[in-house]
């Protein structure tokens, strides 16, 4: 216990740094820490922390931080009332700057994860234990690395990219990476991870598998507009060991007593009263301490969205609500607004108890719209493609789509599919970037006038700018 306290107090002295570049004080971590097979296994078990908790205490990247950009940046969604950040309103409208500090904030939290998993796969690799574990680990951290760049060069575009201990690049130095070399480094990192094992068991479950990296991989792909192996990686996973499939209740993708079930292909996982607290849930649901509020913290951009739900489609009563019951007194309390409630746990609500359900960054039901977009952008809508959409659709209890449509309109089909089913889950801001719609998309907001070319990219935090010169800025900011 001692060594991983240890770990932890080295780790989080390094997180408090704001400079990409900073020395994490190595020859303390290896002299003194990686001696055992606990400790590699602690040291990953560090690097997934970068997930869900935040050593400053602010919000987790996967509890609320990304939530910012990903989603209330989008034509999805906004902020209430209450809330009382500048930079978080300015996010919501679309007026946000390169001052803006959520902006910072989620790009200081993927460089700390980042070196972080440097840190792990640099120590662990000189290592002497078996070697099974040993790679497994190395592999992890890969993972992890994977998608904390894949996030950085579609919010950012070009990033700096360090592979290594902080210690060994200079502060001074670190210019930004070609964004072609960045996706070249998260695919080799994906291709190693592939060789994770498939299944865990125990208190491994919820770690990166085999089908954790294809999926990513398949997503990393179809960013690229590489359709064949996007396609491909899919199948992959679709036909895969894995024992994947959907749900038959859309809620259950986000109850704690369904958590890393058969959906789930990697979530960063929450315990409640666990210290790692999903801020999303908590900043959501405080102002339903006694149902005493009617000031929504956050809610939909508009009404467009919550309306365009077909008739009977069970994602609408999971997704928002109108209305809450108190499980104290069984009275329900109706509500002047739509609100927002995937994460909302239903079990704990009126207390300030930090709520346990996982957030999914991979599942099954994406894998499904991903192979269907996948082979109607390479040769077409075929009945295969159909099939992989009208599976989500189904689940949702709203009709098939029934063959026919031009590549143009099942293009479209998938969009707005993608749109009912991942709201709120850190996707829409990245589909409207990938596929060139932001300003199409969020302009249709009277909200997010302000919307214009140069939100195609997120700008460079101003003080990683300030204190490393050789970090240039994007168009237009």
């Amino acid at each position: 216990m001692k060594k991983i306290l240890l770990f932890l107090l080295i780790v989080f002295a390094l997180a408090s740094c704001k400079k990409l570049a900073e020395d994490p004080k190595s020859i303390i971590v290896q002299n003194q820490f990686y001696k055992t097979p606990n400790d590699a296994i602690s040291a990953v078990t560090s690097v997934y922390s970068s997930l869900n908790t935040d050593p400053g205490g602010d919000f987790p990247m996967y509890g609320r931080q990304l939530y910012f950009m990903a989603d209330c940046a989008t034509d999805d969604e906004t902020v209430g009332n209450s809330a009382t950040n500048a930079d978080v309103r300015a996010m919501g409208s679309i007026t946000y700057i390169a001052d803006n500090n959520r902006i910072q904030a989620n790009w200081t939290q993927h460089y700390r994860g980042i070196d972080w998993a440097n840190v792990a796969i640099d120590n662990i690799s000189t290592m002497q234990f078996d070697t099974v574990l040993q790679n497994r680990l190395i592999r992890e951290s890969k993972f992890i690395r994977a998608l904390l760049y894949f996030n950085l060069v579609r919010l950012f575009g070009d990033v700096p990219l360090v592979l290594h201990q902080a210690a060994n690049v200079s502060a001074t130095t670190v210019s930004r990476t070609a964004s072609a070399e960045v996706y070249q480094q998260i695919i080799a990192d994906l291709k190693a991870a592939e060789s994770l094992p498939a299944t865990y068991s125990g208190n491994d479950i919820g770690r990166a598998t085999s089908g954790a990296a294809k999926t990513l991989l398949a997503k990393v792909y179809l960013t690229q507009k590489d359709w064949k192996d996007a396609e491909a990686k899919c199948l992959e996973v679709i036909n895969g060991p894995y024992g994947y499939g959907l749900f038959a209740n859309f809620a259950d993708v986000f109850n704690k007593s369904t958590k890393n079930g058969k959906e789930h292909i990697f979530s960063v996982q929450f315990l409640s009263n666990s210290g790692a607290s999903n801020s999303r849930d908590r900043i959501m649901t405080d102002v339903f301490s006694g149902f005493g509020s009617k000031v929504p913290p956050d809610l939909p951009a508009d009404s467009s969205l919550y309306k365009s739900f077909a008739p009977g489609d069970t994602r609408k009563a999971v997704t928002y609500y109108t209305s809450l019951l108190n499980p104290a007194t069984g009275l329900q309390f109706n509500f002047k607004y739509i609100g927002l409630r995937k994460f909302i746990d239903t079990t704990q609500y009126l207390t300030s108890i930090e709520d346990g359900i996982n957030f999914p960054v991979l599942r099954y039901a994406d894998v499904l719209l991903m192979y269907a977009e996948a082979v109607n952008e390479d040769i077409g809508p075929t009945t295969d493609a159909y099939n992989a959409i009208n599976q989500v659709r189904e689940r949702a209890k709203v009709p098939d789509i029934t063959p026919g449509l031009s590549q143009s309109d099942f293009r479209n089909a998938v969009y707005q599919e993608r749109r009912f089913e991942f709201v709120e889950e850190g996707q829409r801001w990245f589909d409207l970037a990938r596929t060139g719609r932001v300003v199409s998309a969020i302009s249709t907001v009277a909200a997010k006038s302000a919307v214009s070319t140069k939100n195609n990219l997120f700008p460079i935090p101003q003080a990683e700018i300030n204190v490393n010169p050789a970090v240039t800025q994007n168009p237009g900011w």
